[in-house]
């Protein structure tokens, strides 16, 4: 029996922006084991000529990844580009200080670059700007893009990679705010080390794109400030601004938890805010976007014990391999329907990390692959988001939570792309919900549907696990035994501008079919 009716108005006119593909990104990270073990590990029995899994690389293909960020993170921080190019062999190990590793350098910049092109993904790099600065990162970059003829091309030519790389996409450091970061700065010598990073990159090659360094979360005590200080040095010169955010259920409060893409939203809304507020001051038609290159669940208060308590380790250590549940995935669920909401003002977005470090990929050394509930709501919503975002209107109850305080009891986005419709709902309530799908002047068919439910019960690691969740919350179901359509069950257009569907109690939905004006 459902308890309360909530109501989803949209038509096709009536759009938010255009879904940017690079939204789906990911991000390795030479942190535990993301890339030994994770994407590469040579003698494994699906490896390539290049030492690359055969197997976590079909899996990164389903979960529909587009572009990838490397490779850090904290990492780059404290990372010398130089020593990881070249013959493997002549490579010397160092100390990686932010997750106090011994880093052995045998996957480096090409390696990384020609695993991405292999799989169609763009990359997207990352400059060292806590430890060092303008001389590198131009040299970085010269060397992924330059012609022959000039000192970093000729040594990328040397080590066996004649055209250039043309990667687009480059993030001025990682976490600058961050008193964690190795190489902290405070926001007026970051916003300057930015400026003049990045303008001497763009004299190198005028094509890129740059992310400035924003806040790592909203609960920074800089946050806002931070955004309006390095914009201000910055503005003309950056395509994006950063955020960083990571979700995890707190002593119980699931309905919090549940509620995440609120904060999700609210962190976007005022990031933008600030952005906006600095290009209004200098009287700039400009807008500044934000990549949102960081974001996952991540119980990093109650699983992490923090960097500073982490021994020095070698030989790819088992690091935050969080193990997800069905709630978990719902979560992830939901916070793809916020980014989807803001396509306008987020083009690019890294689900961190992609494999076994906080991942909906996981693997065992010289064993299997397999996917964690997480990766079901992120295949999809990749799969079927296309197009342009859909501007709903969205009536609701509200749900009380000690952390978010009123959230929607239901969240929505659709994607529509040459009539195909795509829907995505989010139930955070504990009952079923009946949910009218008001589309006046329109004609809406549903075809297909895909669901997550949340479960009760504790992760356990291991595919068993994963594949148990798997088969009883997740899965297509029979939309005629869920949507009704114009007084019909089932996929036919509805004519009279009104379909209903119920969702299960904490429940992530995905519907898609056709939308056309009538």
């Amino acid at each position: 029996m459902t308890t309360s009716r909530t109501r989803v108005l949209l038509h096709p006119d009536f759009t938010v922006g255009t879904v940017d593909r690079r939204l789906f990104g990911s991000f390795v990270e030479h942190l535990g084991r993301a890339v030994y073990t994770g994407i590469h590990e040579p003698g494994h029995p699906t490896s390539d000529e290049h030492g690359f899994r055969r197997d976590v690389a079909d899996l990164t293909r389903e979960l529909g990844v587009t572009t990838v960020r490397y490779p850090g993170g904290n990492f780059v921080s404290n990372y010398r580009w130089e020593d990881a190019v070249g013959p493997v062999e002549q490579r010397k190990p160092f100390l990686d200080l932010a997750w106090r590793t011994v880093e052995p350098n045998l996957v480096g910049t090409d390696e990384f670059l020609q695993w991405a092109e292999r799989e169609g993904i763009q990359p997207m790099m990352a400059v060292n700007l806590g430890t060092r600065g303008v001389e590198e990162a131009v040299a970085l970059l010269e060397y992924c893009n330059g012609e022959a003829g000039t000192r970093w091309a000729d040594l990328r030519i040397a080590n066996g990679r004649e055209k250039p790389y043309g990667v687009k996409l480059w993030c001025l450091g990682n976490e600058m705010d961050g008193p964690w970061q190795i190489g902290h700065k405070d926001a007026h010598e970051y916003g300057k080390l930015a400026r003049n990073a990045g303008a001497a990159m763009k004299l190198v090659d005028p094509s890129i794109e740059l992310v400035a360094c924003g806040s790592s979360s909203m609960q920074m005590p800089t946050f806002g400030e931070w955004e309006r200080t390095v914009l201000e040095y910055t503005y003309d010169l950056v395509d994006h601004i950063s955020m960083h955010a990571y979700y995890e259920e707190v002593d119980g409060d699931r309905a919090s938890f549940l509620g995440s893409g609120t904060a999700m939203d609210r962190f976007i809304e005022r990031v933008v805010a600030s952005a906006d507020a600095v290009g209004a001051q200098r009287r700039s038609d400009k807008k500044i976007t934000v990549s949102f290159d960081e974001w996952n669940v991540w119980y990093l208060t109650t699983r992490f014990p923090g960097e500073e308590n982490l021994p020095i380790q070698r030989d790819a250590p088992r690091i935050i391999e969080d193990v997800y549940s069905g709630l978990d995935a719902v979560v992830v669920g939901d916070l793809l329907v916020t980014l989807l909401n803001h396509a306008d003002r987020v083009p690019v977005a890294c689900l961190a990390q992609l494999v076994n470090v906080i991942a909906p990929i996981m693997t065992e050394p010289a064993g299997e692959a397999w996917r964690q509930p997480t990766f079901h709501p992120f295949a999809t919503t990749a799969r079927l988001a296309q197009g342009e975002a859909l501007d709903l209107r969205v009536t609701t109850p509200t749900i009380t939570t000690k952390a978010q305080g009123e959230v929607p009891s239901v969240t929505a986005a659709a994607t529509l792309a040459d009539g195909a419709v795509a829907l995505f709902l989010t139930n955070r309530s504990p009952e079923p919900v009946e949910v009218e799908l008001a589309h006046p002047g329109a004609a809406l068919g549903i075809t297909e549907g895909w669901s997550m439910t949340a479960d009760h019960e504790p992760a356990v690691v291991g595919p068993e696990h994963a594949a148990k969740v798997a088969e009883k919350h997740w899965g297509a179901f029979d939309v005629a035994g869920r949507v009704t359509a114009g007084g019909a069950a089932g996929p036919d257009a509805d004519t009279a501008g009104s379909t209903t569907i119920t969702l299960p109690p904490e429940s992530w939905t995905a519907l898609s079919g056709t939308l056309a004006s009538s």
